[in-house]
């Protein structure tokens, strides 16, 4: 009987857990002296059949070894890079490096960056000095949408300001944001994927390190895991993100003063978890976005304006910023002006009125604030989706007059 060398003188058998750029997943055999190359091809063949036809493919991919965090030689063979049994391994897609510039080239180059940068104010000023002057309002030719967006988030601001004041007068409101507050609590708790978080735990990764990942990526698998290789060296990975004030520091600055009357007590402990809710909601950055804009050459200040402004989506940021950048970063928190007649109408309607009495409105209106797109949800709501259908006919009725 005739047994083939290669047979006899296989090395040891191992099962290696395989997990792709895709965020697929499977167990792949080979022995140790298979090599990373050739382990790389089975791999690309698993998950992306009909790959293997461009040879260049094979090259476009590595293997990382996931508890090591080392990107695996293709000339080596598995028992040389020191895989084992049960090891984790990825298959990430290479970044195409940019082409090196001709000598002759680096100058016309650097002229070319010159040209595409985005001219400063003082430039654009002198290029249209010579100009006959117009007094043209830019906001008369904004859309109708775009114009109630911008009210909407004035009137909210001014709405939460009167029911707050109509709430403090409600023996039961202090139990009711009590329980509110609590809810708000566990959905902050509950907004981590456990799923996601353990198949990153699963792959080596400390569970910390993938649940700040995870965070930064909105949850999604691939993305975390490639923030988390791109950042093994960064000594700052670590450092948590920044959340809302612990509940000893709010717990004393809500802890009424002594002597205080009962009623006192519990409008400070209103005034308190309203403020609380604010706190949470504060404006945290999308990393990615930050990272993406400031490479056009935008200023890290004025990217965070404008991802503020356009509630982290990149693409508005991106125009505000090369727009006429308004509103303004300090116009997000200012209300609409008390005596004018559209906020005056809104007070007078009676479902708006009713509406004000209701706590759950009050946390519908911080959610809209800082989430535009859940409007949708809440006009959809039974309780606060009479108020916003109102809110909206007002402003339609006068805006057309």
């Amino acid at each position: 009987m005739f047994v083939q060398e290669e047979k006899i003188f296989a090395g040891k058998v191992l099962r290696l857990h395989v997990c792709a750029f895709d965020g697929a997943e499977w167990l792949e055999e080979a022995t140790e002296d298979t090599s990373v190359e050739k382990l790389k091809e089975r791999c690309l063949k698993h998950c992306a059949p009909g790959s293997l036809e461009d040879p260049k493919n094979v090259t476009h991919h590595k293997l990382i070894h996931a508890a090591s965090e080392r990107v695996l030689s293709d000339a080596k063979t598995l028992l040389e890079e020191h895989v084992q049994d049960e090891d984790v391994i990825l298959l990430i897609r290479k970044r195409a490096p940019a082409p090196l510039p001709k000598m002759a080239e680096v100058s016309a180059e650097e002229k070319n960056k010159q040209e595409q940068r985005a001219p400063d104010r003082d430039a654009i000023f002198r290029a249209t000095a010579s100009l006959p002057s117009h007094n043209m309002d830019r906001a008369v030719v904004q859309t109708s949408a775009r114009d109630f967006q911008t009210e909407l988030r004035k009137i909210l601001v001014s709405l939460i300001e009167v029911a707050q004041k109509l709430l403090a007068l409600n023996p039961d409101a202090v139990e009711l944001f009590r329980k509110a507050n609590a809810m708000l609590d566990e959905d902050e708790d509950e907004h981590m994927d456990e799923a996601a978080l353990r198949q990153l735990t699963e792959m080596g990764f400390p569970e910390t390190r993938a649940a700040k990942a995870l965070r930064l990526n909105h949850m999604s698998v691939p993305q975390a895991m490639e923030w988390l290789i791109e950042h093994a060296e960064d000594p700052t990975i670590d450092t948590p993100l920044p959340g809302p004030a612990s509940q000893g520091e709010a717990g004393a600055e809500a802890a009424p003063v002594a002597g205080t009357s009962e009623e006192e007590e519990g409008r400070d402990e209103l005034t308190e978890i309203f403020r609380k809710i604010r706190r949470r909601r504060e404006f945290r950055a999308d990393a990615r976005a930050v990272i993406s804009l400031m490479e056009m050459g935008f200023d890290e200040k004025e990217v965070i304006d404008a991802l503020r402004v356009s509630n982290n989506q990149q693409n508005a940021a991106c125009e505000w910023l090369l727009g006429d950048r308004r509103p303004s970063p300090e116009e997000l928190d200012k209300g609409i002006d008390p005596e004018s007649p559209l906020f005056q109408a809104i007070l007078d309607n009676p479902v708006v009125q009713l509406g004000l009495t209701n706590p759950k409105t009050l946390l519908a209106f911080e959610d809209m604030l800082e989430n535009p797109l859940n409007s949708t949800q809440w006009m959809n709501d039974p309780e606060t989706g009479p108020v916003m259908l109102q809110i909206s006919r007002i402003f339609q009725t006068l805006n057309r007059t």
